[in-house]
């Protein structure tokens, strides 16, 4: 399997991963294609915007990938993101989509589209706040 780095992408066999830190989130696109020689190194890479605390929003909607390819990488990053405390969305085909499932079940919470992924967690962080200022104003 050959990796290579260009134009900060990721190249990992058939599959490109690109990274897009947005003020909301930290946008992480896959296309290409992920199989079995290399879901294990792509999963790899994308665990480590896990670790930058920021929410994470997966875009699989241009990536070819089986069903049981897609459910050990959405079921790592799922496990990953939970541990860290991260809030992670997938935006994804409708096949993919289908195999996280659905309501409190979910693997992830699923998104038509990256612009809709960052609308909710300005939502998130807006209700967050709206709950902080009333404490505030408490203390002061």
């Amino acid at each position: 399997m050959m990796i290579r780095f260009d134009n900060a992408s990721f190249g990992c066999g058939r599959a490109q991963i690109r990274a897009h830190y947005r003020h909301l989130a930290t946008v992480v696109t896959v296309t290409g294609s992920i199989d079995a020689v290399n879901v294990d190194a792509v999963t790899a890479y994308i665990q480590r915007f896990v670790l930058a605390k920021d929410a994470l929003i997966l875009d699989l909607t241009d990536v070819g990938i089986s069903a049981a390819d897609a459910i050990s990488l959405l079921k790592t990053l799922a496990q990953d993101c939970r541990a860290a405390g991260v809030e992670c969305t997938l935006v994804a085909t409708d096949a993919v989509a289908d195999l996280v499932g659905d309501g409190d079940d979910a693997l992830l919470p699923v998104a038509g589209s990256v612009h809709e992924a960052l609308h909710y967690f300005a939502d998130v962080i807006a209700a967050r706040r709206q709950l902080l200022l009333p404490l505030i104003k408490k203390t002061a």
